[in-house]
């Protein structure tokens, strides 16, 4: 019997199997799958990152305020008044006539004593004439009267007439006289009459109106010229009694003109509260020299206390809110940058192109200052520019 070894099955063994490739192109694909993963992850980050700080570059520049709180504020006040001569007059003749001459024209400048205008006299000189002639043939009648009355005394001492004679002599006398006077003053009247057809300046001004010319006929005391007096000129204008109480006689105060500002002198202030406005008028002086015209529109610039808690910002930090309220936007950190978010405020009072409010503001927050059509709630900004409040 043959012996194992040699037996035809283990003479010839079959060959081996050969592996399949399976894990080995795993576990490359796995490697393969890590690196995108890597390279994507990366990638994202980097993207992201550009994302980041490209919208930090768009961000919209603006100015910006911050925010500090006041437990009162002085505000300025700002009353209106007017400028006026503290002298002006119509001016006329005191009897009526034909105008001769007006010497003058609007925006004359005359001084006091100057002659403005003139009646035709003719007549008055004539009238004058025989006044003045009936009072000399007075004068002479009174002579004669009184010398007869001498004589009549003298003939009473030695005789010759009776005390009655004598009284009549006086009486014609005394009758005589009268009419002397009667005739001066009729002539004296006449003289001034003639002295008051020339129209006169009263005082130094500029006239401001001509309302009759050569020719026409003037009624007594009708305006012929209006003068103001342009050497002094004066404020007036009506305060609430507490503000009136406050002011003090003698202190200059700015006044605000469509051609500047000027200073005013409290002359006086009446003290008694008008019916129909319910204000005091206070009255000041405007001293010479200041480019300032009567008739002027202006306005007296007082300080007021305001006992009231709140912050002053620029009034085009407003934003007009829902329900008629208003809004400032404070800026919130976002990202790395700042947004937009409104914030509601009272306005308590407005002065020229600020504001002072109080509201949903903290203290030392950071509010846009200005471009409010620019820039919406959510918006991502960056300041550049902080302003005082």
């Amino acid at each position: 019997m043959p012996s194992a070894s040699n037996s035809p099955e283990h003479a010839n063994p079959p060959p081996a199997r050969p592996r399949r490739p399976g894990f080995a192109a795993g576990v490359i694909a796995a490697g393969l799958l890590l690196a995108v993963l890597v390279v994507s992850v990366s990638s994202l980050r980097s993207h992201k990152a550009e994302a980041v700080s490209g919208a930090q570059a768009e961000a919209l520049p603006v100015a910006t305020l911050t925010v500090t709180y006041a437990d009162s504020a002085d505000v300025t006040g700002l009353h209106p008044g007017l400028v006026a001569a503290r002298r002006e007059s119509a001016l006329g003749f005191e009897t009526g006539g034909r105008i001769a001459e007006v010497l003058v024209r609007e925006g004359d400048r005359v001084e006091a004593g100057q002659t403005l205008a003139r009646l035709d006299v003719r007549a008055t000189e004539a009238r004058l004439a025989a006044a003045r002639a009936e009072a000399r043939a007075a004068e002479a009648q009174a002579d004669l009267a009184r010398t007869t009355l001498d004589r009549q005394a003298q003939l009473l001492e030695r005789g010759h007439v009776s005390a009655q004679r004598l009284d009549e002599a006086g009486a014609q006398a005394r009758a005589a006289e009268a009419q002397a006077a009667a005739a001066r003053a009729g002539a004296e009247a006449l003289a001034v009459q003639l002295a008051l057809s020339a129209l006169e300046a009263p005082y130094d001004g500029v006239v401001t109106a001509r309302l009759a010319d050569e020719g026409a006929i003037a009624q007594p005391g009708a305006t012929v010229l209006r003068l103001v007096e342009d050497g002094a000129l004066e404020f007036r204008t009506g305060l609430p009694a507490g503000e009136a109480a406050r002011l003090e006689p003698g202190r200059a105060y700015p006044v605000l003109l469509a051609s500047g500002e000027i200073e005013a002198r409290l002359r006086a202030a009446t003290g008694v509260v008008d019916r129909d406005s319910r204000s005091v008028e206070a009255v000041f002086d405007i001293a010479p020299g200041q480019r300032v015209s009567a008739g002027e529109v202006g306005r007296l610039v007082l300080s007021e206390p305001m006992n009231e808690r709140g912050f002053w910002a620029p009034v085009a930090a407003l934003a007009e809110a829902r329900r008629g309220l208003w809004s400032v936007r404070e800026l919130v950190p976002a990202d790395g940058g700042y947004a937009l978010e409104p914030r509601i405020v009272e306005i308590i009072h407005v002065e020229g192109e600020r504001a002072y409010l109080r509201g949903a503001v903290a203290e030392g927050a950071v509010i846009l200052a200005a471009g409010m059509q620019r820039a919406a709630p959510g918006q991502r900004v960056r300041p550049i520019e902080d302003r005082a409040s």
